[in-house]
């Protein structure tokens, strides 16, 4: 299995190269030169398995360059009950098709920590095995953050760097991250947004020079095997979903960086039976009006809105990169002009190409939820089924269930639990949610971080004189 960076630029590499490297050198992201795929025989015998052993199946497509003893004993030690409880992705059947998918049984409380754990141990593995360090460099809206400092606290030869918008993030949430004393974690708080960290973070790894000095990675999902790992879950969802491969399903999926959504897509690439990928938004809605209308033109500034469902307050989703490299059929060319669009007008539009025919035949539908559809999904969710879920997953729910078709199951994806957000919980159902024990404590810890302005050069002092 070899990779290609969606810029069309540079030769191909194995899965362990772009592990540690992060974003390709001509600034794009990697993808494999072609999806493998699933038999039927293939489908037949997954159905069967645990997810450890699901999550090896559908992995040792995308890693070769480990051993497979090796990449087998990761996968084993990452999926235990001890880390993620006795079904490590549990599903809930709310009525007759309509199920949701339990992602969020990590340390963290969100389905980040399902490929970061994994993706911890793969750093260290590989570090270990170069005998070599790394100076993650990472941006997050709210879950990403947490849930790979925790993954990477304490590894060997491995140092995190983790920008997050001052002020734009649960109290939980901030707290969760901003109270870690680990020596080789630093958390840096940006005045500005997400998307002004994601953009510091890109600008970092395009000085090349800079990259190879301090050895900079990634964490986001900009790193193909946080991909790659969410990919088996949506594997699991369909099994136990279904009782016949010869069935579809539709999930639903709450999206910002596109990151999730965009692992149900190469599951469908790779043959899993999806009806539909059912993209939800917030009230930044930059994704909805590209799938509905061909335009993308991402918001900037105080155009990106500060909503209930903060991890989704992102306006230029890094992961849609790789989506758009397979919509225009991986033409090289065809990006460089679609992104130069985006770079120097703000906004490219496919709606009159050829790429808004095939896009209207994927299997993606998108709409949108707003504050006050959130807080009526909560309640709605808690009052029918005795089942309280988080603003995102309720976004996902909303849209989910909006765009479900009769006699297909629709899989909503829970992607955090609902203690992270206790305000909007707070509105929806009148009362607290339940904090777990182990988090008891969290909100009395002292905090420990760095507040810096949306700036690479300062970003890169930090990391100088830590690096």
């Amino acid at each position: 299995m070899r990779y290609i960076s969606t810029r069309g630029e540079g030769d191909s590499k194995g899965f362990s190269e772009i592990l540690l490297e992060g974003l390709a050198a001509d600034g794009g992201l990697y993808v494999p030169e072609k999806y493998p795929q699933v038999s039927k025989e293939e489908l037949a015998k997954m159905r069967t398995m645990t997810y450890p052993q699901l999550a090896y199946a559908v992995l040792s497509k995308y890693i070769d360059d480990i051993p497979s003893g090796d990449l087998k004993k990761i996968v084993d030690e990452t999926y235990t009950k001890e880390v993620f409880g006795p079904e490590i992705v549990p599903i809930r059947k709310m009525n007759e098709g309509f199920y949701l998918l339990g992602l969020s049984e990590g340390p963290t409380l969100a389905f980040k920590d399902i490929a970061l754990q994994l993706l911890g141990r793969l750093f260290e593995y590989t570090l270990t095995k170069k005998d070599e360090t790394i100076n993650i460099l990472g941006a997050t809206s709210g879950d990403t953050g947490s849930a790979a400092e925790y993954a990477m606290r304490g590894r060997k030869g491995v140092r995190v760097f983790m920008l997050s918008p001052l002020g734009r993030m649960s109290e939980f949430q901030r707290k969760q991250m901003f109270t870690l004393q680990d020596e080789n974690i630093l958390n840096i708080a940006v005045r500005g947004t997400f998307d002004d960290c994601q953009d510091v973070v890109k600008l970092v790894n395009e000085d090349a020079d800079f990259k190879k000095k301090y050895k900079i990675g990634a964490v986001n999902s900009i790193n193909w095997a946080r991909i790659a790992a969410q990919v088996v879950y949506y594997f699991w969802g369909y099994f136990r979903a279904t009782s016949s491969n010869d069935q579809h399903v539709s999930f639903a999926v709450p999206t910002g960086n596109f990151g999730n959504i965009l692992a149900g897509y190469i599951a469908a690439r790779m043959g899993l039976p999806v009806r539909h990928l059912i993209l939800a938004t917030n009230e930044n809605t930059v994704l909805e009006e590209f799938f509905n209308n061909g335009i993308y033109r991402p918001r900037t500034g105080s155009e990106v809105a500060t909503t209930s469902s903060p991890s989704m307050d992102i306006s230029k989703a890094s992961n849609f990169e790789r989506y758009a490299f397979d919509l225009v059929e991986r033409d090289g060319a065809r990006m460089q002009e679609l992104w130069g669009d985006l770079k120097e007008k703000g906004a490219f539009d496919i709606s009159r190409a050829a790429e808004f025919g095939r896009l209207q035949k994927d299997v993606f539908v998108a709409g949108s939820s707003t504050h006050v559809d959130r807080v009526r999904t909560i309640r709605d969710m808690k009052e029918k089924y005795g089942v309280l879920i988080d603003p995102h997953t309720a976004d996902g729910v909303k849209v989910g269930l909006e765009n479900r078709e009769e006699g297909t199951a629709l899989i909503a994806l829970e992607t955090a639990q609902a203690a992270k957000f206790a305000a909007t919980i707070r509105e929806a159902i009148g009362t607290e949610p339940p904090i777990p024990a182990s988090f008891a404590q969290l909100l009395n810890l002292p905090e420990r971080f760095e507040v810096l302005d949306p700036n690479a050069a300062q970003v890169k002092a930090c990391i100088s004189r830590r690096g």
